[in-house]
Order: structure tokens, then sequence, then C-alpha cells
């Protein structure tokens, strides 16, 4: 007759013991990964941006149709502001766009400036139209003659 171990087996009774299995994921070396790939993008993308020579393309355009007549801003030489024919001294601006009304926010806005007007006074008045509700607004220029040098 044989004779039966301790631990319920046959034969000399020594097992060892197997360790647990771990089941969890670490997280952590991905988490690392991770916000280094954000820095490097971080970093690289203003470097993407800046500085590169664009030559545009020349395009005759035929001029959208509009629902409405469009709001005309001219930025005459000096800085001096004509909004619809109707001069205006530059910090009353804004209060004759109140006076237009909500219905003339949803106009389309044409801005013409003088070619020696700073582009601190053109970025005025478009900061100005867009605090008072106006944001369909658009640069306008005379069209490129085909040989024409500026």
């Amino acid at each position: 007759m044989r004779m039966q171990s301790h631990d319920g087996g046959f034969g000399s009774g020594f097992q060892p013991r197997r360790a647990k299995l771990e089941s969890e994921i670490n997280v952590t070396p991905m988490v690392d990964v991770m916000l280094v790939l954000l820095i490097i993008f971080m970093v690289s993308a203003p470097l993407m941006t800046v500085g590169i020579p664009v030559d545009l393309p020349q395009a005759s355009l035929n001029e959208l149709e509009a629902e409405q007549k469009p709001l005309n801003v001219i930025i005459a030489a000096g800085g001096l502001i004509n909004l619809d024919d109707v001069q205006i001294e530059k910090g009353n601006l804004a209060a004759a766009l109140t006076a237009l009304g909500d219905d003339a926010r949803k106009q389309r806005v044409r801005i013409r400036a003088d070619r020696t007007v700073t582009y601190e006074d053109i970025m005025f008045v478009m900061s100005t139209l867009n605090e008072n509700g106006f944001s369909r607004i658009g640069l306008m220029a005379t069209p490129k003659q085909s040989g024409a040098r500026p």
C-alpha cells in the first residue's frame, strides 16, 4: 500500500508555490511617452508656421452676390474713417457701429484702406467691428492688371 502525503498528492509531497499572475496594466510608461510627445509638438508647431515664403496665385473672381447692400468702411490716408460716406473720428467708431442696429450686424463689411494707412489703423477698425458683432469682414483691393508692377 502506498502512503499518501500531507498535501493530497502522491510522491514526495514537495511542490513549489506558483507566483500569482498580476493582471493590472501599468500606464505610467504610456503617460510618460505621451507627455514627451506633447512637449515635442508644442515646441515644434510654432516653428512650422513661421517664416515660410508663400507666393499666392492671382485669380480673376466674380463678385459674390450679396443678399443685402454691404457696409463700406473706408480708411483714408492719415487714418480718416468713413462709414458709408459719413466721416467718423477714430474714437467714435464704436458708437457709430452701435447706432446702426442689430440688423446691420448681419451685413457683409468691406474695408477699403489707402496703401499708406498703417497696419495698426486697419487692425483697430477690424477689432472694433468684431467687438460690435460684425463677423463678415472683408478687405478690398484693386484687381492687379496684367504686366503692371506695384
